[in-house]
């Protein structure tokens, strides 16, 4: 079983930069990842992270934002900087049950944070 919580969202102006934490809970060597999602649209796939520390970003991120992961303290990072209005969204910290294949199905990520919300204004 894994318990996560975000926290780090806030408003900021376009070209700002954020950090988003996410505490996790109970075993944590698994594929984890980071998604966002607007009202009425589908989650996407921000990065994940391996268990072996592997990192694959989205396309429309690649370049600004940075995941790192605190393994003593049990915690995932996102550094996103260089922030577009476009990346306006909850921010949702997600983990996939061991051993499984580290992608970006979202169908497949069995624990999730409550999520928390970025505004980039322009």
């Amino acid at each position: 079983q894994v318990q996560l919580m975000e926290s780090g969202g806030g408003s900021v102006q376009a070209g700002g930069s954020l950090r988003l934490s996410c505490a996790a809970s109970g075993y944590t060597r698994v594929c984890m990842a980071w998604f966002r999602q607007l009202p009425g649209k589908e989650r996407e796939g921000v990065v994940i992270i391996g268990r072996k520390g592997r990192k694959t970003y989205a396309d429309s991120v690649r370049g600004r934002f940075t995941i790192s992961q605190d393994n003593a303290r049990n915690t995932l990072y996102l550094e996103m900087n260089s922030l577009k209005p476009e990346d306006s969204a909850t921010y949702y910290c997600a983990a996939k049950p061991p051993l499984s294949y580290c992608n970006f199905d979202v169908s497949e990520f069995l624990y999730w944070g409550p999520g928390t919300q970025v505004t980039v204004s322009s």
